[in-house]
């Protein structure tokens, strides 16, 4: 494949979408991003379309603002990739047609994200924002992932997982089930009359992005002094840190291998961050907590450039170096 000149980047969350265009290979920063609604997970209900839908709508805005009417090689870092990769194919088939573009490549955003965070080093990466899910390669290019298995089954310590908790609490306190809390006036201000709760949950038809949206409260609660939004966000550090040690043990790499977080949840100031750092230097295993290099948008244009990190197992690729 000839030099890349236009590389557009792409992180579909369930949350939102992103996209950044890098139209020289030696830029160190987008000169574009643009953001769109993101969509459910590549490997649910009409994922590929619904996903497609989310990339076009933010890649075509940032390609249009920035004269380039094709990209040279795009990458998609889609949630639901990783297991769904006959979607990731169909995707990335779909995007080289509609973006015309030279080469499409779709992984998991939990692979775009620890390329971008730890430049494709060893190391394990816990992405934290809507859903929750840890990546980790090993210094002998070992895989290991553990949950990501999505708002009814798995992603603890999430987003929607520490909303939905707060939420419950909230309801516990409104029903006299459980003791008061701020988080119950926090849930009037943010949806309404509690009574009507579950109604405002299923406006918009993404239940995990509407309760991830109560996360910040419940932080914020917290800082307040609110012992049950405290105890939610020591449990959610709990989760963490048991996903990050079963990816570290699920490696059998018994070396120091960094850990970094990337996600909304990254940014969370107060208990959440305090206890996972301090679990993790209790845990028995040498995993020092690090701050991420790049996130998602430079691990996807890290990866649309480069066949020789260890990430490219995963990496599906449709069109020139496919071939």
């Amino acid at each position: 494949m000839s030099a890349l000149t236009a590389v557009l980047a792409v992180d579909v969350g369930k949350t939102g979408c992103r996209a950044a265009l890098w139209t020289h290979t030696s830029a160190t920063t987008p000169p574009e991003i643009r953001e769109a609604s993101g969509a459910p997970g590549l490997a649910g209900p009409d994922g590929v379309t619904l996903t497609e839908k989310a990339v076009l709508t933010a890649g075509r805005t940032v390609l249009d603002q920035a004269g380039v009417p094709a990209p040279t090689a795009v990458c998609v870092g889609a949630a639901g990739a990783a297991t769904a990769p006959q979607a990731a194919d169909e995707l990335a088939r779909r995007l080289r047609s509609s973006l015309a573009a030279d080469e499409v490549a779709v992984t998991s955003d939990a692979i775009t994200s620890h390329a971008g965070a730890l430049g494709g080093s060893a190391g394990i990466v816990l992405a934290a924002g809507t859903g929750t899910v840890a990546v980790g390669f090993g210094h002998d290019g070992s895989f290991a992932r553990a949950d990501g298995w999505g708002p009814w089954l798995g992603d603890e310590g999430s987003g929607s997982w520490i909303g939905r908790a707060g939420l419950r609490a909230a309801l516990r306190a409104h029903d006299g089930r459980g003791p008061e809390s701020l988080l119950a006036q926090a849930a009037r201000q943010q949806y309404g009359p509690l009574e009507q709760l579950p109604a405002a949950l299923d406006q918009g038809g993404n239940t995990a992005r509407a309760t991830a949206a109560f996360a910040p409260a419940v932080a914020k609660a917290a800082a307040a002094g609110d012992s049950v939004a405290d105890a939610i966000l020591r449990e959610a550090a709990t989760a963490w840190c048991e996903t990050v040690i079963a990816v570290a043990r699920r490696l059998g790499d018994t070396s120091p291998l960094p850990v970094t977080v990337t996600g909304g949840l990254a940014h969370l100031e107060g208990a959440l961050p305090t206890e996972f750092d301090t679990l993790l230097l209790t845990s028995g295993r040498e995993l020092p907590r690090v701050q991420p290099l790049g996130g998602s948008l430079e691990g996807a244009r890290l990866l649309a450039s480069r066949r020789d990190a260890p990430h490219e197992a995963f990496v599906t690729r449709v069109g020139l170096s496919s071939v």
